[in-house]
């Protein structure tokens, strides 16, 4: 009974992954991955085939060699960023705190009014802006400030056009003290490639510091084609300090 609900397959149908999952065995890890984590709710059936892409290659990780002459922090392939999402933490909740006062989140909390009011939620970012789903009207008298992107998790989508404008809405929410919820459908590829791309435009970290800071407190797993675009902007960015 692994099928996916209609909202859910428009949201994941795009994803490389998910295209070559096999369904038997994302019942099975997926079935032991939440009942170690520390969900409140049981996950939709669609969760479960997005999610059985963390259980590949974790037993070919390692960890890289090559560095940045320049700034002596890892430089990598895309191939060996997916092994690093691979690692560590695969977990997630509806929500979670990646950063101070940032939370990545899905869709589910996202409509969960009472939880968004007890996390103290303030600005929403919606990477999964759409017609028939969210929208700032949702969230009248709640004193959140909204903004949407309507973005698809697939790997030809460029995100990049939207790495500076999601970094400047982020950035001037906490700068006024404010709690930022950044959520797509699932909460591990179109948001968390914005909060990334944050974390190395405002707080200067390079992409492999952001993927690590981020998994500290969840797991995430951003397309192909938005790690190649977040390995671009990172490159960009090494420049510009470099040159500095």
């Amino acid at each position: 009974n692994d099928t996916l609900h209609a909202d859910e397959y428009e949201s994941l149908k795009c994803s490389e992954t998910y295209l070559h999952s096999g369904r038997a065995s994302d019942s099975t890890f997926c079935g032991v991955l939440f009942r170690n984590s520390e969900w409140k709710h049981p996950p939709k059936p669609g969760y479960m085939a997005f999610m059985s892409r963390f259980s590949r290659s974790r037993s070919n990780s390692r960890s890289p060699s090559r560095r940045d002459s320049e700034k002596g922090s890892p430089v990598l392939t895309v191939a060996e960023l997916e092994r690093l999402l691979y690692t560590g933490k695969t977990a997630c909740n509806h929500a979670d705190e990646v950063w101070p006062r940032l939370y990545i989140g899905d869709q589910e909390i996202a409509s969960d009014r009472r939880e968004l009011t007890r996390l103290g939620i303030s600005h929403i970012l919606n990477c999964a802006q759409s017609k028939w789903r969210g929208g700032a009207e949702y969230y009248a008298g709640m004193n959140i400030t909204y903004h949407g992107i309507e973005a698809h998790d697939s790997p030809s989508f460029d995100m990049s056009v939207n790495f500076y404008p999601a970094a400047e809405f982020i950035h001037k929410a906490l700068s006024m003290g404010g709690t930022v919820l950044v959520h797509c459908a699932v909460g591990v590829s179109r948001s968390a490639t914005l909060v990334l791309a944050y974390l190395m435009i405002r707080q200067n970290m390079t992409l492999v510091e952001a993927i690590k800071t981020v998994k500290d407190h969840r797991g995430v797993i951003p397309n192909r084609g938005f790690l190649r675009q977040l390995s671009g902007l990172d490159s960009i960015l090494r420049a510009s300090r470099n040159a500095a």
